[in-house]
C-alpha cells in the first residue's frame, strides 16, 4: 500500500463523516458497476445453452455452458476473494471484470470459427464476470452498519435489473447486428457482454477510491490492537461458524435449484415452438425477478430477520418448480409466472445468506471468507446446470423442475440444525 493511499484511509478512519460519505460513494460505484454487469451476465444465462446446442445439435450437452461459465466464476470467486482480502476490492473486482470481457470476446470469436472446444475455454473464462458480478454486492457493505447490511447488499443487486433486463430483450438487436458482421446470431448477446463487463470493469478502477474494505479492515485494526483483534476475530470465527454454515448453505441450495431450471428452459421453450423473442421474454423476467425484488428483500432480512426469509427462499422455489413442472409447455405465461417465482426465490436465498455469512465475519477475514464461500455455490451452479441437461435428455423438463423444488426445502432441515448447534454452543 502506497504511502499517499495510507494517509487516505487514515483520514477516513479517524473521521466518521467521511467513512459516512465514503459509505454513499462506495454505494454509487457498485451500483453503476452493476448496471453493466447485469447486462454482460444475461447473455451467458439466455442464448449460452442455445449455442452449444445449434454447433452440437444435441440436448444432452445443453447444460455444459452455465457448467463451464459458473465453474470459471468458481476459480474467480477464490481469486476475487483472496486478492481483495489483502490489496482490496477496487483491484479484485476490476480484474474479475475485465477478464470476464475478455472471454466474452473469445466466445464470440470461438463460434465465429465453430470452433467447440475453444468455445468451451472461453465460456469458462466469461465465468469471471458472473462471480465478480456477485462479489460486488459485498463491497457495498463494507463500512455498512449491523442493521444496514442486508438493505446495502440489495443495493447493488436491484440496479443490476437494469443491465440483467435489458440484455435478454436485446437477443434479438444483438443477434442481428451480429448477423450482419459475419458472426453466428446466437453469439451476438455476447457482444454486448464484453462491452458491458469491461466498463464494469473501469467503473471500479476510476471510482472506488479509497477502498472501502481496506478502510473497514484500518478501523477494526485501530478499535483494537493487532494481537487481541487476532484473538477476537479466532473467537468470532468459532463462535459464528454455524451461522457462516447456514449463510453457505442457503446460498448453495438455491443456486443449484435456480440454475438447474433456468439453463434448461430456452431449450424447453423451443422444443415447444416458441420463438427467440419469447425466450428473451422468459429470461428477462426472470432475471428481472433474480434482482428487482432486492431492495425490499433487503429491508425484510433486516426487519422481520434472516431465518425467516430462508424459509420463504425455500417455498417460493419448490412452488416455482411445481408450477414450471405442470405448466404446458406452449404457455408462455406459465412458464413467465413459474420463471419469476423462480427468480424470487433466489433473489430471497441470496440476500439472506450473503447477510449471515456478512454477520458471522469481520474485516479482517471477511473477504477471504466470503470468495472462498462464492467457490461452493458456483461449483454447486454448476452441477446444477450440468446435471440438468442429463436429466432432461434422460427424462423430461418436468421432472427436473419437481426434483429441484423439492431440493430446496433442504434450507429447512438446515435452519434448525443451525438454531440447535448455536443453542449448544
Amino acid at each position: 500500500m502506497s504511502t499517499l493511499q495510507e494517509k487516505i484511509i487514515d483520514e477516513v478512519v479517524s473521521s466518521p463523516e467521511k467513512q459516512k460519505k465514503l459509505y454513499k460513494q462506495t454505494i454509487i460505484t457498485v451500483i453503476l458497476s452493476q448496471i453493466f454487469g447485469g447486462a454482460g451476465l444475461a447473455a451467458g444465462i439466455t442464448v449460452g445453452a442455445l449455442l452449444v446446442q445449434d454447433m452440437l445439435g444435441t440436448d444432452s450437452v445443453a447444460g455444459i455452458p452455465t457448467a463451464l461459465f459458473t465453474l470459471g466464476s468458481a476459480l474467480t470467486a477464490y481469486l476475487v476473494g483472496r486478492f481483495s482480502q489483502k490489496h482490496g476490492r477496487r483491484l479484485g473486482l476490476a480484474s474479475g471484470f475485465i477478464i470476464g470481457g475478455f472471454g466474452a470476446i473469445g466466445v464470440v470469436l470461438s463460434a465465429k470459427m465453430e470452433n467447440i472446444y475453444l468455445l468451451f475455454l472461453f465460456l469458462f473464462i466469461y465465468g469471471a464476470g458472473t462471480a465478480t458480478n456477485l462479489q460486488a454486492r459485498y463491497a457495498g457493505t463494507d463500512l455498512a452498519n449491523p442493521n444496514q447490511r442486508a438493505t446495502a447488499a440489495s443495493m447493488a443487486m436491484v440496479f443490476t435489473t437494469f443491465g440483467a433486463v435489458a440484455g435478454p430483450n436485446l437477443v434479438e438487436i444483438t443477434g442481428s447486428f451480429a448477423d450482419t458482421i459475419g458472426i453466428p446470431k446466437l453469439a451476438g448477446p455476447f457482444l454486448l457482454a464484453a462491452v458491458s463487463y469491461i466498463m464494469a470493469g473501469i467503473v471500479f478502477l476510476l471510482r472506488l477510491r479509497p477502498d472501502p474494505l481496506l478502510v473497514a479492515q484500518a478501523i477494526a485494526k485501530k478499535s483494537q490492537s493487532q494481537e487481541l483483534n487476532q484473538s477476537i476475530n479466532k473467537i468470532t470465527s468459532e463462535n459464528n461458524k454455524p451461522i457462516i454454515l447456514l449463510g453457505a448453505i442457503v446460498m448453495i441450495v438455491t443456486q443449484i435449484v435456480m440454475i438447474a431450471i433456468m439453463t434448461m428452459t430456452p431449450i424447453h421453450m423451443t422444443h415447444h415452438g416458441h420463438a427467440l423473442g419469447s425466450v428473451g421474454l422468459v429470461i428477462g423476467i426472470h432475471v428481472g425477478s433474480m434482482y428487482l425484488p432486492s431492495l425490499i428483500t433487503g429491508i425484510l432480512v433486516d426487519k422481520i430477520g434472516r431465518n425467516i426469509m430462508v424459509i420463504a427462499a425455500a417455498v417460493t422455489l419448490f412452488i416455482s418448480g411445481l408450477i414450471a413442472t405442470f405448466a404446458p409447455g406452449t404457455s408462455l405465461f406459465w412458464l413467465i409466472i413459474a420463471l419469476a417465482l423462480l427468480g424470487i426465490g433466489w433473489n430471497f436465498g441470496l440476500i439472506s445468506g450473503t447477510t449471515l455469512i456478512i454477520d458471522g465475519t469481520t474485516p479482517l477475514t471477511r473477504a477471504k471468507t466470503q470468495g472462498s464461500i462464492d467457490v461452493w455455490v458456483a461449483i454447486g451452479g454448476a452441477s446444477g446446470g450440468a446435471l440438468s441437461g442429463v436429466i432432461v435428455a434422460s427424462s423430461s423438463y418436468g421432472t427436473l423442475a419437481i426434483v429441484a423444488g423439492l431440493i430446496s426445502f433442504v434450507l429447512i432441515p438446515a435452519l434448525l440444525l443451525s438454531k440447535k448447534k448455536s443453542i449448544e454452543d
